[in-house]
């Protein structure tokens, strides 16, 4: 079981993240690779990316429907794709599974094999050591960094959503700060490693310049004791998918 030692936690909270390696057996990696695979080789690439668009009004229609596609993604499974690996029809230029960026919002409440992992028992345990009293899973994502040109994961301000009709559907609330990049902790793991990071911690991940893609499964836990989710942040809860409880 995953109950952090007391070391641990105070490690935490005080750098902000954790390592656990070997949190994830190499069968559930496996599990969830396999799963993957599937998903995508089932997949149906959304109209927006598809369409052959040549005025400029169809482009704004585009430029719409990549927005509502994105921001009603938060209670299902939905792709988004690499930048260039379409043609100007719609067709793809590289293999499908290299195309994919990412997936998600919500792998956790529709798939069987993501469900389990989230709610499994040492992940219920680690929540509880951390002293999360009813936390809930807000959303969830498989980054795929695809190699060589797996987007570099940017550093982002608060996105919130933007007036109704307005593209893009969203916008950032604040502005991003220089940062020093020495003072970015290099954190290398082994296939299986949790890491933990706390909501404020600014994290990023550089580009893939191997010739592997570099996956990831994550999901975001909120503590929804005395807290209100706010009502301008992009990712809403819907009568369809309300937070699930992450303890079963």
């Amino acid at each position: 079981m995953a109950c952090l030692s007391p070391s641990q936690l105070q490690k935490f909270q005080q750098d902000g993240f954790l390592v656990l390696e070997g949190f994830l057996s190499a069968e559930e990696c496996a599990a969830m690779q396999q799963r993957i695979g599937e998903i995508v080789a089932e997949m149906d690439v959304p109209l927006h990316c598809r369409t052959e668009f040549s005025t400029q009004e169809e482009e704004q229609l585009r430029a719409q429907g990549s927005t509502d596609y994105f921001l009603s993604s938060g209670d299902k499974i939905r792709f988004f794709f690499e930048k260039g690996v379409f043609d100007e029809k719609g067709n793809f230029l590289v293999p499908p599974e290299k195309s994919v960026n990412k997936i998600g919002h919500a792998l956790h409440a529709h798939d069987p094999v993501f469900k389990s992992i989230t709610h499994s028992p040492k992940v219920q345990t680690l929540a509880r050591s951390l002293g999360l009293q009813m936390p809930v899973v807000v959303q969830s994502m498989y980054i795929f960094k695809q190699p060589h040109f797996g987007g570099e994961g940017g550093v982002s301000r608060r996105m919130v959503r933007a007036p109704v009709g307005s593209v893009p559907g969203t916008s950032f609330l604040g502005s991003e700060p220089a940062r020093d990049n020495s003072l970015f902790v290099p954190t290398p793991v082994q296939r299986g490693a949790l890491v933990l990071i706390h909501g404020e911690v600014v994290h990023k991940s550089k580009q893939n310049l191997s010739d592997h893609s570099r996956q990831a499964y994550t999901f975001h836990l909120m503590e929804a004791s005395g807290t209100t989710w706010s009502p301008e942040n992009w990712l809403q809860p819907t009568a369809e998918l309300p937070f699930p409880p992450l303890y079963t």
